[in-house]
């Protein structure tokens, strides 16, 4: 008697736990009937869907599952696909919601959900803040006299204070609430007045130092809720922009430590890794693909990236060993090619102070209009500063390629293709091609190398490597 008493306590402990497992979101939504609506919500900038239900003749559903929602920004979208109102997701998945679609947002009725209360009292207040925004600015592009335009301002730097004290508030009083994270999340920091600046006067490299130092203010970055919303993204995106060093090994540093910091949560590990893979597997800007092979070698090779496909997987690792190869300042791999009369003429053969090497193709469209104006430039004023060009053909064919050298009088340069010979043999052999080492996979591209053939810069057009030359011819320490 004694075990089967126990046995019935532990069972009526559970049972509350299991009937709060999931999540069950009733949802009464006037005027729609017997149509689907959605649960949708922001994974960054997208918009993702989380589940569907199809209300009854009473406009009535239910959206459940077994597993309980990641914390996030939810909304439901109305079956014309429109966002009609949007909601919080937290520790609370059991909860309902009453709405008609005339009297949204203001008319939406949350029952069991304190967080979607509070949201709700914020989003009010919040709308009544924009307003009165927006009406000051009117009056302000109206004003008839300075005067007139100072007060205005200044009633809307009050407004803006109340909104601000209104969000300290709530953080205050909710600072476990999903709502007070968003809230730290979407602040951004306010630099002190010029007079608290060093020297009592403003101090540009101060505000910007102040600015950036505090800019992560309140952020947590293992809090896995936040990707689940609209500004996070758009917040990192800024930060990486405007206040982090554009060299590789500032965003390194900058990325390894949110990834390290990110690790004990999985989503925002997941998230803020893919964000940074697809910025610098193909960066904006020259040189920053290092920020991919630095990422490549320390999360992705070393297993910490499970949540990748295996063909994506295959992808970033033919793309980093090929990135590895050619990174600003290491010297270019040795080419073992052939001029025009098969003689042999590899690149290390070629002596400049500075050589571009052009990979191009007699076929492609893009290279029958760049290559032209390439040797343009090249005749007009690059030859005279020591520069060579070695004339890599890529594709098209050797009939193809002499011709249009001949057709377009590309004198001087140093043309250059493989024999297949020489391709069966690195194949067999299992060595990388010139195509993996200086990851040539489209034409044309053009590098600049230097006396020692290090790597100066790379996948620039013409008149970009016109810019980087001259930069480098002018620069006295390399006189």
């Amino acid at each position: 008697m004694k075990k089967v008493l126990s046995l019935a306590i532990v069972l009526i402990s559970v049972l509350p736990v299991i009937a709060q497992s999931g999540y069950r979101i009733p949802v009464t939504l006037k005027p729609y009937k017997n149509s689907w609506i959605y649960l949708g919500y922001y994974y960054g900038k997208m918009k993702a869907l989380a589940d569907s239900v199809q209300l009854d003749a009473d406009s009535k559903g239910v959206f459940s599952g077994k597993e309980s929602l990641p914390g996030g920004i939810y909304f439901i979208v109305s079956p014309r696909k429109e966002i009609l109102l949007e909601l919080l997701i937290d520790q609370q998945q059991h909860f309902s919601i009453q709405a008609d679609s005339a009297t949204l947002p203001a008319g939406v009725v949350f029952t069991g959900s304190s967080d979607n209360t509070l949201f709700q009292s914020y989003t009010k207040f919040a709308n009544q803040t924009g307003m009165a925004v927006n009406k000051a600015n009117a009056e302000l592009a109206g004003a008839g006299s300075k005067k007139d335009s100072a007060a205005i301002t200044a009633r809307m730097q009050s407004i803006g204070k109340r909104m601000q004290e209104y969000r300290d508030s709530l953080v205050k009083k909710h600072p476990e609430s999903l709502l007070a994270a968003l809230l730290q999340a979407m602040r951004e920091p306010v630099v002190p007045p010029a007079a608290k600046h060093p020297g009592g006067k403003y101090d540009s490299s101060y505000a910007y130092r102040y600015f950036k130092s505090h800019y992560w203010d309140g952020v947590e970055f293992n809090d896995g809720r936040l990707v689940r919303t609209p500004f996070f993204e758009p917040k990192l995106e800024k930060y990486f922009r405007d206040l982090v060093a554009p060299h590789p090994d500032s965003i390194s540093k900058e990325a390894d430590y949110m990834l390290l910091y990110a690790r004990s949560n999985k989503e925002m590990f997941k998230y803020l890794l893919v964000h940074f893979v697809q910025q610098y597997i193909n960066p904006p800007y020259m040189g920053q693909d290092a920020v991919f092979v630095h990422l490549f070698e320390k999360f992705i090779n070393t297993g910490q990236a499970d949540f990748f496909t295996q063909q994506y997987k295959d992808y970033m690792t033919k793309r980093a060993y090929s990135l590895m190869a050619n990174q600003i300042g290491r010297p270019g791999a040795n080419m073992q090619m052939v001029d025009t009369l098969n003689k042999a003429m590899p690149l290390y053969n070629v002596q400049a102070d500075l050589t571009v090497i052009c990979f191009w193709d007699p076929t492609c469209s893009h290279c029958k209009e760049v290559v032209p104006k390439l040797d343009s430039i090249y005749q007009a004023k690059w030859k005279q500063q020591g520069v060579k060009i070695y004339g890599v053909m890529v594709d098209g064919g050797k009939d193809n390629w002499l011709q249009f050298i001949r057709a377009n009088h590309l004198k001087d340069w140093v043309h250059v293709y493989q024999l297949p010979s020489q391709e069966q043999e690195d194949n067999a052999a299992g060595r990388p091609g010139y195509r993996q080492l200086y990851d040539v996979y489209q034409t044309p591209v053009l590098y600049l190398l230097d006396k020692e053939k290090r790597i100066v810069a790379k996948k620039l057009d013409y008149l970009q490597m016109d810019e980087v030359i001259n930069l480098k011819l002018n620069n006295p320490k390399n006189r």
